[in-house]
């Protein structure tokens, strides 16, 4: 069973929030949901819409048919009719237009009565959230006004819901963060929302900096001073931050940073989604210095990725790059699994306050003096250089990659973020095998082994040169030529993304 439900109108009417009481009530109910959001950027008007899939097994995508139309406004059925199915159903505001502000708890309750859930997890779901009669009445008034047409049965699927940056928050918080900095920019500014929520919880603090240069530089004294610190931007922030990376890099001082990318280059559209910055976490910042590039795929992989970012910053003394896009950062996944159990991540390095410690910009000996000896400076860049071998040591102990479909299958789909979760939609009953890269930098020896015993290998990313099949040919010399490259800033519909594997297995 799988419905997908187009909930649209424009910014201000709430839209999520239908979103949400229906996908709670679903999730209790023991139903997987996925929730795409999609939204231009303006603050008021326009037109906004999410698309809520509902399914009784796993899914990580919306699909372009749809099976009902909410509308808060008229707009909203003008441009989405023609992809409604021919038996679909419309809720629309009409009988409601008084409501104002409480229209879409109204149509929420007009939406779980379709489903067919029943009124009382609905009331429970709008008073959790409200805690006011007029609320429940409200919900209670668009229940009533429509006739049952999906039958959902409780499941029994034990599920939870969370985002993207609700993930990347939750990763930070196991690490045991300290600090975070930064400056807003769609989409990481969820994170910073999230972590400034749970300050007094957990005993961190966030702190707002002017611009993205100050963010990162105040991190890497806060680091200098023992803490674990960590800053959060897009694309056009995380350039303005790539001085200080080689600083980083050069001082030997731990730190992790978000990128959440979206289109570019420039200002590019700021609240839409591409996988445009593989270039710049790989090589962003001058000179030659070890870093770490993560790439998770769902949010559970957030959490875990993100706590392996800061153990592997702090035990190495380097910037990790946690790499994401909007579209993983704004969805909203459910998901049966659970977490791996944080790494705890212990603090060896001297501190300033127990012994003296200098930490340089410039080149330095051992005792981090500047120095411009030749000997010494040659001695330092092999020193940082070594850390490799010793980083891709460390990280085997981790999932570099993983394989996902028919393992036995002479198809292989390479692919990365946030495609992970349409990829695997789009897969099922399809002879192929899945391999999803999590560690751009260091990269796993196991992708060449894996492409070479293969007949037919498909690389699926969404930007114009395939930074990732680049890159792949970079670390084996195998060029990849057959691609599936998606760069009009919307995510992968399922059925699409199916359609186009299909022509080339």
């Amino acid at each position: 069973m799988r419905l997908n439900i187009v909930i649209g109108g424009k910014a201000g009417q709430g839209i999520n929030k239908i979103s949400e009481i229906v996908s709670k009530v679903l999730v209790k109910w023991g139903y997987f949901i996925f929730n795409y959001r999609d939204y231009p950027s303006i603050i008021r008007g326009g037109h906004n819409f999410n698309v809520l899939s509902i399914s009784d097994k796993q899914i990580g995508s919306f699909e372009k048919k749809i099976d009902g139309i909410v509308a808060l406004d008229e707009n909203t059925t003008t441009i989405h009719k023609h992809n409604l199915k021919q038996d679909g159903f419309i809720i629309t505001n009409s009988g409601f237009e008084n409501l104002g502000r409480d229209l879409n708890i109204a149509l929420a309750g007009a939406l779980i009565k379709i489903l067919g859930l029943p009124v009382q997890e609905l009331l429970k779901e709008v008073e959790s959230q409200f805690h006011n009669k007029e609320s429940n009445k409200v919900a209670e008034l668009g229940y009533e006004s429509q006739n049952e047409k999906y039958n959902l049965v409780k499941l029994k699927n034990k599920i939870s819901m969370i985002s993207g940056s609700q993930a990347i928050a939750q990763g930070a918080i196991n690490s045991g963060i300290d600090l975070l900095i930064a400056y807003p920019m769609t989409p990481a500014t969820s994170v910073m929302h999230e972590l400034a929520s749970q300050q007094l919880k957990n005993k961190l603090m966030v702190f707002q900096a002017e611009n993205e240069i100050a963010c990162i530089n105040m991190c890497l004294g806060a680091s200098f001073a023992g803490a674990k610190s960590m800053t959060a931007t897009s694309g056009g922030g995380f350039d303005l931050m790539t001085e200080a990376l080689s600083f980083s890099g050069m001082a030997e001082l731990p730190l992790v940073v978000y990128l959440a990318s979206r289109p570019g280059p420039s200002t590019g559209v700021p609240t839409y989604s591409l996988q445009d910055d593989i270039d710049v976490t790989l090589r962003g910042g001058h000179g030659e210095f070890p870093r770490i590039v993560i790439a998770p795929g769902d949010p559970i992989e957030c959490i875990e990725k993100t706590n392996e970012a800061f153990y592997l910053a702090e035990k190495f003394n380097i910037p990790s790059i946690i790499l994401s896009d909007k579209h993983l950062a704004e969805s909203e996944f459910s998901t049966d699994r659970n977490p791996a159990k944080p790494l705890k991540i212990k603090i060896n390095r001297k501190l300033p306050g127990e012994y003296i410690v200098k930490a340089n910009s410039y080149e330095h000996n051992s005792q981090g003096a500047t120095t411009e000896n030749a000997e010494i400076s040659k001695m330092q860049a092999d020193n940082r250089m070594k850390k490799y071998q010793a980083m891709q040591k460390e990280c085997k102990k981790f999932k570099m990659i993983k394989i996902h479909g028919n393992k036995k299958s002479k198809n292989l789909i390479i692919g990365w973020g946030s495609t992970k979760s349409v990829i695997l939609d789009a897969i099922q009953n399809l002879d192929a095998k899945f391999i999803q890269i999590l560690y751009l930098k260091p990269m796993s020896d196991e992708i060449e082994q894996e492409i070479k015993k293969s007949d037919k290998v498909i690389i699926i990313e969404q930007n114009v040169t395939g930074q990732l099949g680049r890159l792949i040919r970079e670390k084996t010399g195998i060029k990849i030529e057959n691609r599936i490259l998606k760069y009009d800033t919307r995510p992968f519909a399922c059925e699409e993304l199916k359609q186009e594997i299909l022509k080339r297995i």
